[in-house]
């Protein structure tokens, strides 16, 4: 299981134990993953913490002045 954590710029997107699927970008070092419809963005991860699953549940939103973070769990 990993646990990877996305920013979201508006609330009410998701909410905690749904189920959600993600697509992943890749650069020429990192990947990064957002969570569709373009609900929110990962940071970037190194190829060896990419996530193989692409569906996960959110376990926590976190809001704070820099706005809405979203926890998804994956099974890896």
């Amino acid at each position: 299981m990993i646990n990877i954590k996305f920013k979201m710029e508006r609330e009410g997107l998701v909410k905690e134990g749904d189920t959600v699927h993600v697509s992943e970008k890749k650069t020429a070092l990192n990947y990064s993953y957002i969570i569709e419809p373009a609900v929110a963005m990962s940071g970037c991860y190194k190829v060896n913490d990419r996530i193989k699953s692409r569906e996960g549940v959110v376990k926590k939103i976190e809001h704070n002045e820099r706005g809405y973070y979203v926890y998804v769990d994956f099974e890896n």
